[in-house]
């Protein structure tokens, strides 16, 4: 039985904790500081309180990082400051640079360093076909904690940095695109020719649209940060980081829908359209 540190347990995070309980480790958090919403979710995951993050780095024997990528480096810093020599898990959507860069700290302090990417929604169920891949010359360790679990652990490298980058062309389609309906929804609204873009569209395209559009306003907070990660990614690369670039501005257009999600696509248009 391994001990497993989650630290700031968000939806995500709360899922992965629950998902290593289900194999018999144990899980833990730090609730000095946090909401009640994180109170909630750690509850719900099972996850054992040992209060502050200096209690649970001296408990734990690995710890994963699942946070907004603006925090991921002030996550392994706090982690590093309190001497921590297990393995790191950063599972955090942030360009593969950084997370080399993240690995080599923690590795200079003395702790082992894995790489990891989520796709998905949170792990609660297997239906929700969550996938953690991981890299990195201890992820097969990892992976092993999730065998048989709502979150399926597969190691797909031992290169740090692997996991993320494929986290970030993935996310680049699949939350760039829904930046780019909404732009183009907003764009139509103000023209007044969204009907007939609609129309042209087709019902169930519309729809589909529709609904994912205003699904990701509560989440437009944390698509910003991650945008500007892809936009890293693609520049480091040496390709154009202006597609992300500007996804990351829709989204930050959006991010008023953090505590109340929006209600109807009319609510999302509104926003944008008066932006200016």
């Amino acid at each position: 039985m391994s001990i497993i540190g989650i630290i700031n347990p968000g939806a995500m995070g709360a899922s992965v904790g629950s998902a290593a309980n289900q194999k018999g480790h144990r899980t833990i958090w730090a609730s000095s500081g946090l909401s009640t919403e994180s109170k909630e979710r750690a509850s719900r995951a099972e996850l054992f309180d040992c209060n502050t993050v200096a209690n649970m780095v001296d408990q734990s024997d690995i710890i994963i990082s699942v946070c907004p990528p603006h925090a991921a480096e002030d996550v392994a810093t706090e982690v590093i400051n309190y001497g921590f020599t297990g393995i790191f898990v950063d599972a955090n959507a942030i360009a593969p640079e950084r997370t080399r860069r993240i690995g080599q700290r923690l590795q200079d302090a003395g702790a082992k360093f894995v790489d990891g990417g989520i796709i998905g929604g949170p792990a609660w169920s297997t239906e929700a076909n969550t996938k953690l891949y991981l890299s990195g010359d201890h992820a097969e360790s990892i992976a092993n904690i999730f065998a048989n679990t709502p979150l399926n652990a597969k190691v797909i490298s031992n290169h740090i940095g692997s996991a993320s980058a494929l986290k970030m062309v993935f996310a680049a389609y699949t939350k760039g695109t829904s930046a780019l309906l909404a732009a183009i929804l907003a764009v139509a609204e103000k023209e007044g020719i969204r009907a007939n873009l609609e129309t042209q569209w087709g019902e169930d395209f519309t729809r589909r649209t529709h609904q994912g559009v205003i699904k990701n306003t509560a989440k437009a907070w944390r698509f910003e940060g991650e945008m500007r990660e892809i936009a890293d990614t693609f520049r480091l690369a040496g390709y154009p980081s202006g597609f992300h670039e500007a996804a990351a501005e829709i989204f930050a257009l959006l991010e008023g829908f953090k505590k109340v999600p929006a209600k109807n696509l009319s609510e999302v248009l509104a926003t944008m359209v008066n932006s200016d």
